[in-house]
């Protein structure tokens, strides 16, 4: 499946929650799901145990803007290490370049800042990185390239950032940078609700 390019409210409604990575506008004037029998949905009706798992799974797929290809790959990583799937499975997410360009200001949402990447406008411990996927160690350095700095769409995001920057993240406002500090706590991470072992039992018998 490939990454989604609709309308991205519309996501928010069908998953009951704000997603800060997909979008800055909230559902909160429209609460119930869409379509034309959105408001019966939302009164009656008790999703299955499959129906929960799924949803709590494209929250990150749609979060993140990431295929099912590429989450699943994700979740296979998340698999071969020591600690909690879960946990893990958030931390890798996190870590990537395009998410950090987002959680760090330099970006509104997380497709504005794989833009930015994609495009050359974001450097990687002083080299020029155009990889969103590019999963980032503890201490090194990123932020606009001296051209992205002039960009207005940077500018406009430092000065009314969609979220804080988290702890996780040490920002230099002044020399428009960024350093991941250390890596960032997994069950907690994710800037919305999220129930991680309903996502590690969904890929239990699908990996």
């Amino acid at each position: 499946m490939s990454r989604y390019t609709g309308p991205r409210i519309k996501i928010q409604r069908a998953l009951g929650v704000d997603l800060p990575g997909l979008s800055r506008k909230s559902k909160a004037t429209r609460t119930e799901p869409p379509g034309q029998h959105g408001q019966k949905k939302a009164s009656g009706g008790r999703k299955s145990e499959y129906g929960l798992q799924l949803m709590e799974k494209q929250k990150l797929r749609f979060n993140y803007g990431l295929s099912e290809r590429q989450l699943r790959r994700v979740v296979r990583d998340a698999r071969r290490q020591k600690a909690q799937t879960g946990s893990k499975i958030v931390e890798f997410l996190e870590r990537r370049l395009d998410n950090l360009v987002f959680r760090a200001g330099f970006a509104p949402t997380i497709p504005a800042a794989r833009q930015l990447v994609s495009h050359g406008h974001i450097q990687l411990n002083g080299q020029r990185a155009t990889i969103p996927s590019i999963r980032v160690k503890p201490g090194a350095a990123f932020g606009p390239t001296e051209a992205g700095k002039k960009l207005f769409a940077v500018r406009a995001s430092l000065a009314e950032p969609a979220l804080l920057c988290p702890e996780w993240i040490a920002l230099d406002g002044t020399a428009l940078s960024a350093t991941l500090k250390y890596l960032p706590d997994g069950q907690d991470a994710a800037p919305f609700p999220l129930d991680l072992q309903r996502i590690v039992e969904y890929y239990a018998t699908r990996l």
